[in-house]
């Protein structure tokens, strides 16, 4: 369980940075601050 959300976690996170350099600075934040939250190195919201 911990390597799936571990991948959520770097999917979520990449899609933030990809969104910032788009232009999409805000959606970009919300989805880095979500992957760190889903990431099981962080403040996992499921356990």
């Amino acid at each position: 369980m911990d390597f799936v959300l571990w991948i959520i976690a770097v999917i979520l996170v990449i899609a933030g940075i990809v969104t910032i350099f788009r232009g999409s600075i805000l959606w970009g934040i919300v989805l880095i601050v979500v992957g760190l939250l889903v990431g099981p190195a962080g403040v996992s919201i499921f356990t």
